[in-house]
């Protein structure tokens, strides 16, 4: 019989669930490491007390919140980074 193989076994899958869950972690951990309580950081960013507990909870916020707490943290520089991978369609354009 053929062995089956699982995807998981050679590369991470990411799903939407998994990427916000390592964002909300991320930036916890940020804010914590500044000493930052959450109701300190909606004075500082201007974005509610309540989202940001919701996205620390919940993983729910709007990117115009996000950035806000985002530039709070002295995180902004990070936003920039979004979308710059090339995307990659043939496995021969991988190493360019």
């Amino acid at each position: 019989m053929d062995k089956v193989f699982d995807i998981k076994e050679f590369v991470p899958v990411l799903t939407e669930q998994s990427v916000i869950a390592d964002l909300v972690e991320r930036f916890r951990m940020r804010r914590k490491e500044l000493g930052i309580t959450q109701r300190e950081l909606s004075v500082r960013s201007g974005v509610s007390f309540g989202s940001i507990r919701r996205f620390e909870e919940k993983g729910d916020i709007s990117l115009s919140s996000l950035i806000k707490i985002g530039h709070a943290i002295d995180s902004l520089q990070d936003f920039n980074e979004l979308f710059k991978n090339k995307k990659i369609s043939d496995l021969k354009d991988f190493n360019e």
